[in-house]
């Protein structure tokens, strides 16, 4: 079911006499989360130096490519959630059933690569923190945040605490948006450029990393995986729609806030760095966006904030690619599966061999994200083909509207890549 008709048929609701005129609370409650999950795995490190590069470097000027991807985000991580809730499927156990082996191991080998890239940028995230809290070595900092994140994925240990470092994470995303008032910022630039497209010479790079830190192709698997174990497909039609419904509302709030946040980030880079001719090259610079509400805590709570996001998007990361790796045995995600497991060691393991290669991190978390870029839409025509499939989706199949729209996302970004390559 497509966007534009899940909207109708919720409106249509509100109007009948029998229903109540407000959300239950209830209900809605039963299907908030998943979103919220995907959020932190894009308030990540290579979020954080995307921004403060694009924000220093071009000013307000690619404040659209975070809309642009917010409205894509919301769009596909919505379509990706119908997989799971209408079919009980990830999208990597979708891709083995219902693609030819010559098709689905491919994308989903590239699929594998691409996690691998968002585990570099966020071990190496932790290990900056680690190097601006203790002074510690970047690949020693690495070493550390990756075994850290692995046995608390294989103990599942990392629920007991995950609520608390979202609840952290989200506070310091909440901070960069209250200096908004506290800095000189220049709101009818900012606003227009928000909306109005614009590529300076020479930030095709820096357009797609943006890109690729928001629009993940990892969290499009996860999504898909954490919506599907919860088998509403096993239920009636009643049930399912009503998933489908206030699923939409989950995606909507979380992604709206991650726009904020990622939003706040370029602003106050532009207005503070950009304005004064300094170009973010560390992200120990960016420490100073947080002295003028931390003052000189703020180079700690900026780094321990840093690490907490570190960690739990390696997280994330890690289950994606457990969730990706299972898919080419045609199964779900479960840490207890070897090839769960093997898929989170591939993952977080070839991604710390590379960071011991790496001379500059800030710029390696640049590139990080501008890989995830490239692999986006082999994903996103996966997707778009089997939610449009009504072998895969029967009644819940997607809507003409919904195809077409979803297919111009993966055009435009394929048009994004393709001006990179010219550009480079």
């Amino acid at each position: 079911m497509g966007v534009m008709k899940g909207m109708k048929d919720f409106l249509k609701d509100l109007k009948r006499k029998d229903h109540p005129r407000y959300l239950g609370g209830m209900d809605f409650l039963k299907y908030v989360g998943p979103g919220l999950l995907v959020t932190v795995g894009f308030i990540d490190p290579g979020n954080w130096a995307s921004n403060f590069a694009a924000g220093s470097m071009f000013g307000y000027t690619l404040l659209w490519v975070v809309t642009l991807s917010t409205v894509m985000l919301i769009l596909l991580q919505h379509n990706v959630a119908h997989l799971g809730i209408a079919t009980g499927l990830c999208l990597s156990e979708a891709a083995h059933k219902y693609l030819p082996k010559w098709l689905s191991l491919p994308i989903l080998g590239s699929a594998v690569l691409a996690s691998i890239s968002t585990s570099l940028a966020e071990i190496l995230g932790g290990a900056i923190a680690l190097q601006m809290l203790f002074g510690v070595p970047i690949p020693a900092g690495a070493l550390l945040t990756a075994a850290f994140v692995t046995v608390m994925l294989f103990t599942n240990s990392y629920r007991r605490v995950e609520k608390g470092i979202i609840a952290f994470v989200s506070l310091i995303g909440f901070s960069f948006l209250y200096e908004l008032f506290l800095v000189d910022v220049d709101w009818p630039v900012a606003m227009r450029s928000a909306v109005v497209p614009s590529i300076p010479e020479g930030s095709m790079l820096i357009v797609m990393s943006v890109l690729g830190a928001v629009v993940m192709p990892h969290n499009l698997f996860l999504h898909s995986e954490v919506i599907q174990s919860r088998q509403v497909n096993l239920q009636d039609d009643a049930h399912i729609r009503k998933a489908l419904k206030y699923e939409f509302f989950d995606t909507l709030l979380a992604m709206t806030i991650g726009w904020a946040i990622n939003s706040a980030m370029i602003v106050l880079a532009a207005a503070t760095f950009f304005k004064n001719g300094v170009q973010v090259e560390e992200l120990a610079q960016a420490q100073s966006l947080l002295d003028p509400l931390l003052g000189g805590a703020a180079g700690v709570v900026f780094a321990v904030a840093l690490l907490l996001a570190g960690v739990s998007s390696t997280v994330t990361s890690g289950m994606a690619a457990g969730s990706i790796f299972a898919g080419f045995f045609g199964e779900a995600y479960n840490i207890k599966d070897t090839h769960s497991r093997l898929g989170v060691l591939l993952s977080l393991g070839i991604a710390l061999l590379i960071i011991f290669f790496i001379e500059d991190p800030f710029y390696g978390l640049i590139i990080s994200q501008m890989v995830l870029s490239v692999q986006l839409p082999i994903t996103v025509f996966l997707q778009v083909s089997l939610t449009s499939s009504k072998r895969v989706m029967g009644q819940y199949v997607n809507s003409r509207f919904t195809t077409v729209l979803l297919y111009g996302v993966a055009a435009v970004v394929t048009v994004l890549n393709l001006m990179l390559l010219v550009e480079g």
